[in-house]
């Protein structure tokens, strides 16, 4: 069961749901993938809307790995993810407001 307050978002992938995380590993593996620019950077871009398709992947993925998925990027080239693309974004912004946001 996704835990929101452990900054969990669900993702269902292919019909089998999964749990997100963007956990310090999953972090530093998103940091990588990105190449150039921060976190920071990243975040501007969701917050401004003006984040590419890599850029959801990228959170996407670093988040399923952060939940344990073992896949790759690869993996999710010919998946479904529920919601389509706009689901997606939607997820990966949701990991990153989650990663960053203090319980309350």
């Amino acid at each position: 069961m996704t835990n929101p307050w452990a900054g969990e978002v669900a993702v269902v992938i292919d019909g089998v749901p999964h749990d997100c995380k963007l956990t310090l590993g999953a972090l530093a593996e998103l940091e990588a993938a990105l190449g150039e620019g921060s976190l920071v950077d990243l975040i501007r871009r969701f917050e401004g809307a003006a984040f590419s398709g890599a850029d959801v992947m990228a959170v996407v993925v670093a988040g399923l790995r952060g939940g344990g998925w073992a896949g790759t990027s690869a993996d999710l080239m010919t998946a479904e993810i529920a919601g389509g693309p706009v689901g997606a974004a939607k997820a990966a912004a949701l990991m990153l407001a989650r990663a960053f946001a203090v319980p309350e």
